[in-house]
C-alpha cells in the first residue's frame, strides 16, 4: 500500500508508515501471523452469530435477519482529536435540546427569521401535541447520536443527527468485548478508554430524568415494538445490562394517572420509558388510531407530569435534513458561539435556485430524503447510471421539498482485514451523548460503521455495511 492515495488513510501514511494514533498498534499487527489474524476473524463471526447479535433488513417479501459484519482492524481515535469532538457534540447537542424546547414554546428563533416558519409548521415530525409541554428536567434530547465524517488530518464534519431513536450502541459495546476477549494482549499494551460503563451511565441518566414528583429509585422500562423490529437485539441487549424491563405496547396500562407495567406482582408503575417506537405509533389515541405498538393514553399521562419518554416525543424534527442545513446558525442563536463541528455544504432542494443547481450536477452530489435513514431513499450520484439519474431527476421536480442534497465528501478510510492483506475502506462514526439535568456524558468512541465494498460511501448495515471497534487512547 505504498501508491499515492486520493483519500485520507487514517492509518497508513503515503510513506508506508503508520500515523501517530495507530503507531503502537502497527508494531503489534507487524508481528502477528497473518493465519491466526485470519482465525481470529472467523472466531469473532462466530461469536456474533452465537450471540445473536443481529439486524432486520426489509425487503419486499418480508423482514430477513443477518449477521452485522465485524471488521477486527479498529479504528483509533487520538485524544485530542477526541477531545475537540466531544466538545462539538457537547455543543451540538445543546443547542438541539434548546431548539426543541423553543419551537413548542416561544418560537424565538422562528420570530427572529432563522429558520423559516414553513419549514416548522409544515413539518410531518413537528408534533402539535407537544405545544407548551415541557418534559421533565427540560430535556428533550435524552440519548443522541450524532454521525461525523472525517476528510483529512483535522477534518472533520457532522452528517446527520440522530435524536429520535438512535440505534447502534450495542454493536460499539459488543464490538469492544470481542476485541478483548480476542486480542487481551493489546489492551494491556495500550491504553484505550473503555465503553463498559455505558448501560450504567444510561440508566443513570434516564434516572435523573425521572418526574419531580417520584419518590425513590426510579422505575425504568424499555419500550420495543416487538421482536421484528430491525434493532430488537439492541432492545432486548440494552434492557439486560442495564437491569431494567423490556416491555411491549401490551404490557403496559393507564393506572390512577401512571403508566404502569404488568408483572407477577400486578401492575408496576413506571417512571421512565425509553422508547423505541416512533412517535406515530406511541399512542394511539393521540397519533396513528391503527398502531398496535404504542400505549392509549400515554401522551395524556405524560402531559399530566406523570412519566418521561426519552427521547421526547417530536424530537424527531431536529432530524430532518432541511433543519440540518440551519445548524451552524441554530447552534450560533442559542449558545452565541460559532459551530466547532461543521456541516457538510447542504442545498435545500425545495428553493429555486438550489433545486436547478442539484438538477444541473445531479451526477456529482448525494440527494437524500429530509426524513430518511438507513441509506434508504438517496442517491450517490457518482455511482448512479443514466437512468437512474434521469429516474431520480424526476422525484425531485415531482417533490423538491423531500429532499436536500450534499457534495460527495472524500470520506477517510480505515483498512479492512482483508484475504490479501488491508484495504482501505470508507467509514463514518456515531458518538453517542446521554443529556440529563445533572450533564452530559459522551461515551469515548462510538459506533464505527464501514462500507465494506470497495470504493463505496454507504457505511449502514442494511446498505452492506459493517462495523469496526473504535479506540479511544487515554493520552
Amino acid at each position: 500500500m505504498t501508491s499515492k492515495r486520493k483519500h485520507f488513510d487514517e492509518m497508513l501514511l503515503d510513506s508506508d508508515g503508520m500515523r501517530g494514533p495507530y503507531a503502537e498498534y502497527g508494531r503489534w499487527f507487524e508481528q502477528q501471523d497473518p493465519a491466526r489474524l485470519i482465525q481470529k476473524s472467523q472466531e469473532a463471526e462466530a461469536f456474533f452469530r452465537r450471540t445473536g447479535i443481529t439486524f432486520n433488513v426489509y425487503g419486499e417479501d418480508a423482514a430477513q435477519e443477518r449477521l452485522i459484519p465485524f471488521d477486527l482492524i479498529p479504528r483509533i481515535i487520538a485524544n485530542r482529536e477526541w477531545v475537540k469532538l466531544s466538545k462539538g457534540i457537547e455543543q451540538r447537542v445543546r443547542a438541539i435540546n434548546a431548539f426543541l424546547h423553543d419551537i413548542y414554546h416561544r418560537q424565538e428563533i422562528l420570530r427572529a427569521g432563522i429558520v423559516p416558519v414553513d419549514l416548522i409548521a409544515r413539518n410531518e415530525a413537528y408534533l402539535p401535541q407537544m405545544i407548551g409541554v415541557t418534559p421533565p428536567g427540560g430535556i428533550y434530547t435524552h440519548i443522541v447520536g450524532t454521525d461525523i465524517v472525517r476528510t483529512g488530518e483535522n477534518e472533520f464534519f457532522v452528517l446527520e443527527d440522530n435524536a429520535r431513536t438512535p440505534s447502534g450502541v450495542s454493536y460499539m459495546l459488543e464490538n469492544r468485548e470481542t476485541m478483548l476477549q480476542m486480542f487481551p494482549e493489546l489492551f494491556s499494551q495500550i491504553k484505550v478508554q473503555p465503553v463498559s460503563d455505558y448501560p450504567k451511565n444510561l440508566r443513570r441518566s434516564l434516572a435523573h430524568c425521572a418526574p419531580a414528583h417520584c419518590e425513590g429509585k426510579p422505575t425504568v422500562a424499555i419500550l420495543t415494538p416487538g421482536i421484528h423490529n430491525s434493532a430488537y437485539f439492541e432492545h432486548s441487549f440494552l434492557a439486560d445490562q442495564m437491569g431494567v424491563e423490556l416491555v411491549e405496547g401490551h404490557d403496559l396500562r393507564v393506572v390512577d394517572g401512571h403508566i404502569a407495567m404488568r408483572t407477577t406482582q400486578g401492575y408496576e408503575v413506571i417512571d421512565v420509558l425509553y422508547r423505541r417506537v416512533d412517535d406515530d405509533y406511541l399512542d394511539p389515541l393521540n397519533f396513528n388510531p391503527d398502531s398496535m405498538l404504542g400505549v392509549p393514553g400515554i401522551m395524556d399521562v405524560y402531559r399530566a407530569g406523570n412519566i418521561t419518554i426519552a427521547n421526547a416525543p417530536g424530537t424527531g424534527i431536529s432530524d430532518d435534513k432541511a433543519i440540518y442545513s440551519y445548524m451552524p446558525d441554530i447552534i450560533e442563536f442559542y449558545t452565541g458561539e460559532k459551530a466547532i463541528l461543521k456541516n457538510v455544504e447542504t442545498y435545500r432542494c425545495s428553493e429555486p435556485d438550489s433545486l436547478k443547481y442539484v438538477l444541473d450536477n445531479l451526477s456529482d452530489l448525494v440527494v437524500k430524503e429530509v426524513h430518511g435513514s438507513g441509506g434508504y431513499g438517496m442517491l450517490v450520484g457518482p455511482a448512479a447510471n443514466k437512468k437512474e439519474l434521469a429516474d431520480f431527476a424526476d422525484k425531485l421536480r415531482a417533490r423538491p421539498n423531500n429532499y436536500i442534497a450534499q457534495p460527495t465528501l472524500s470520506l477517510s478510510t480505515v483498512p479492512i482485514f482483508a484475504d490479501k492483506g488491508l484495504a482501505p475502506r470508507h467509514v463514518d462514526l456515531r458518538p453517542f451523548a446521554l443529556m440529563s439535568p445533572k450533564g452530559m456524558d459522551i461515551t469515548a468512541g462510538g459506533l464505527t460503521r464501514v462500507a465494506l465494498k470497495d470504493g463505496s460511501l454507504v457505511v449502514n448495515s442494511s446498505q452492506g455495511g459493517g462495523t469496526k471497534d473504535t479506540w479511544v487512547l487515554e493520552d
